[in-house]
């Protein structure tokens, strides 16, 4: 016992001797999973596991130093725990990066949720900041807890139960507040009834919030690879004609339009996803898609509307969001009054089509 003790304690002094390679390991697994999800799944599940139980061990840290204490004399302080929190965190939040940072589009409000990721990122690797400064505030510790929790399970859990990004999202939240309880400890001591009540609400608070802004949050397990409109598709090779920027408005409501998209997502994920129709800011129709995981080149699926306003000049835009309304990817054209150039012409048209069409294939 005393020699695992020994190798105990050499690992955490080495740990801490070169801390920022704990954060660049949390990156490397990363960036890792994100291409073993669509390579070898199994292997991204794995450190999806590990993840997980890293987190569940923190849960019970508390009871874990008491029983090592009372079953074999081991004493282990709270500023050694302290420490593996860190690094704990620090894997946390290196290792969902990758994720939300290929899933992310910096023009959009999305960027804001990332940018803070990035952000609690950097404070786990700096110590002063850390050490000084968040784990003294205890309120602000326990929000930053929480939301490295949160993004880790954005992550685990579509990959290892192959939850849709609104279900992912709607536990992530549970489960974040509920295993977040033990570490409310420290506040809890010395105090009065009123005292876990409001720290109770205040997660409530929280994870409301994060609730009610969802748009913000990427969805880190599904990337658009492509997005492409056209006037035709080709049914036997299962292609999009020529892309199509501009059109003007007698093509465009004698022909329609296609857009045809290729997601990729976890193998085993069955998800549903919509195309957004916007005209000038307003949503004139959304059309859902289902999708399923695991294709290397994407599961490829297209709508096609084929009526529009009565004056449908001007800007447009197709968003591809889940169902929660996190936002996939987006493309725009433009509708002009008069032709540029003769319109394309369709290689192959059903004979009677709905107002608008979802499709897809392998």
């Amino acid at each position: 016992m005393q020699r695992i003790q020994s190798l105990f304690f050499w690992l955490i002094g080495l740990t801490k001797k070169y801390a920022g390679l704990v954060a660049l390991f949390g990156f490397i697994t990363g960036l890792v999973s994100l291409w073993l999800v669509e390579k070898r799944e199994h292997f991204a599940q794995f450190f999806a596991v590990l993840m997980l139980a890293s987190w569940l061990w923190l849960m019970a840290e508390h009871w874990l130093r008491a029983g090592l204490l009372s079953r074999f004399g081991v004493s282990v302080s709270e500023d050694l725990t302290r420490f593996v929190t860190q690094l704990l965190h620090q894997e946390s939040l290196f290792f969902a990066l990758p994720f939300f940072l290929a899933a992310t589009h910096w023009d959009q409000p999305q960027a804001l949720f990332t940018a803070l990721l990035l952000g609690c990122a950097l404070v786990a690797v700096i110590d002063p900041v850390y050490n000084n400064v968040l784990a003294k505030r205890r309120a602000l510790f326990l929000a930053f807890h929480s939301f490295a929790l949160f993004a880790v399970l954005m992550v685990v859990l579509p990959l290892l139960f192959f939850l849709t990004t609104s279900q992912s999202l709607q536990l992530s939240l549970v489960i974040a507040v509920v295993l977040s309880i033990p570490s409310m400890r420290p506040l809890l001591s010395n105090a009065g009834f009123w005292r876990l009540p409001l720290l109770l609400v205040l997660l409530s608070v929280l994870a409301g919030g994060i609730w009610l802004a969802r748009s913000l949050v990427p969805a880190p397990v599904l990337r658009l690879s492509e997005i492409q409109l056209s006037q035709h598709v080709d049914y036997t090779q299962r292609s999009p004609g020529d892309n199509i920027e501009t059109i003007d408005v007698a093509a465009l409501q004698q022909l329609g339009l296609y857009a045809f998209t290729s997601v990729q997502a976890p193998r085993g994920l069955k998800e549903q996803i919509y195309h957004q129709w916007i005209h000038h800011g307003g949503e004139v129709e959304q059309i859902a898609l289902d999708i399923q995981g695991g294709r290397k080149e994407g599961y490829r699926a297209w709508t096609r509307k084929q009526q529009f306003p009565e004056n449908p000049v001007g800007n447009w835009q197709i968003r591809v969001v889940t169902d929660s309304g996190q936002l996939i990817g987006s493309t725009r054209f433009k509708v002009t009054a008069v032709a540029a150039a003769p319109a394309a012409t369709p290689t192959e048209t059903p004979a009677k089509t709905p107002t608008a069409t979802p499709a897809s294939t392998p």
